[in-house]
């Protein structure tokens, strides 16, 4: 077995978007049948004896939770499983060759190249399906023996493999999605509240993949919280990342909307930052609208925090957890609040 994936840890480069990938993925060819007559000392015209070849390889996609992006598979525009090996003497069939195995992040479409036909969500750790089918062997002159004809001296050829034109998508899975105008505090809570090592800056888009962080409540209750890239008026429609990254909104259970308390003014009042997030979620999807929503303000250990708090209340006619991720300050009260609110859209989808 063939496996080819892995990120080593390492972000995708910016550019080209960094959770859509095409890919040609060829099963390996069948191994060709041999001509071969037995040589026994005193039978100078021993008969047929040449083997099958080997079946060539399939190809696998297979989820693993070790994977968070498509950077291995970034350039590779075709992937091709081994060939079957050819048969040999005294009907020995020839080596199969191995599958390849490819793996890819949780939350992976796998989509037919030219109809756009979903053939595939791997949602599952280990989940595989086979896009690409090895090609069947040849066999050898031995199988090709009969009255009429006892010393063929032919074989026949191995056959291709199958070839698919797909694309790869990734739809992030977790249980909260952290979302918020850029700069919201978004990377800098989920750096605090797991083992994440998002990157942290003072500049729009920092965050240009989504990044999962773990939260363990207990040993039996863990919460995955997912950072996504910050979004903008116009996202709907594809302005900065656009729906890429609205459609990673749709896989969370929960979204955690971060709004940012900014005293100096450099950034928008918190009534407007959150309608600016509201509008293009309803934009893009109605249902992502109605999913659960908790409403947070971040940088709260800022002078004058009090007065958004109740603004962002009355704007949001919902609760409003405040916090500091810099201080620590209403991290618990948070997490807790995340916590209550899975369990009842858990209860909700039992209903169901």
């Amino acid at each position: 077995m063939t496996a080819l994936g892995g990120d080593g840890g390492r972000r995708e480069a910016s550019g080209a978007p960094y959770d859509a990938v095409p890919l040609t993925l060829e099963g390996g060819r069948g191994g060709d049948g041999c001509v071969s007559f037995r040589r026994e000392k005193y039978v100078p015209k021993g008969g047929p004896n040449g083997g099958d070849g080997g079946k060539g390889g399939d190809v696998f996609l297979v989820a693993s939770a070790n994977i968070h992006g498509f950077f291995s598979l970034r350039g590779r525009k075709k992937l091709k499983a081994p060939n079957g090996a050819q048969g040999g003497t005294n009907r020995r069939f020839g080596k199969a060759g191995a599958d390849l195995e490819i793996n890819v992040p949780i939350g992976t479409e796998v989509r037919d190249a030219h109809s756009d036909i979903l053939l595939k969500d791997l949602l599952e750790d280990g989940q595989r399906v086979r896009i690409a089918n090895g090609g069947d062997p040849g066999r050898g002159n031995a199988k090709f023996a009969h009255a009429t004809k006892q010393t063929p001296r032919f074989a026949e050829e191995g056959r291709a493999g199958a070839s698919r034109d797909i694309v790869l998508s990734l739809k992030l899975i977790a249980d909260a999605g952290l979302v918020g105008l850029p700069n919201a505090g978004k990377s800098t809570l989920l750096a605090r509240l797991s083992k994440s090592r998002t990157e942290i800056g003072a500049h729009r888009f920092t965050t240009l993949a989504p990044h999962l962080g773990v939260v363990e409540l207990s040993p039996s209750q863990r919460i995955t919280f997912a950072d996504l890239p910050g979004l903008i008026a116009g996202a709907h429609a594809g302005k900065g990342l656009g729906d890429q990254f609205l459609k990673h909104v749709e896989r969370t259970r929960v979204l955690v909307h971060i709004v940012a308390f900014d005293p100096t003014d450099s950034s928008p009042d918190v009534d407007v930052a959150y309608r600016t997030v509201r509008g293009e979620l309803a934009s893009y999807s109605p249902d992502l609208a109605e999913k659960p929503e908790i409403v947070a303000l971040s940088k709260c250990d800022l002078p004058g925090w009090e007065a958004a708090l109740n603004s962002l209340a009355r704007e949001a006619d919902a609760e409003v957890t405040p916090f500091s991720a810099v201080s620590g300050k209403g991290l618990d009260a948070l997490i807790q609040r995340v916590a209550r609110v899975l369990g009842a859209a858990e209860d909700d989808e039992d209903d169901w």
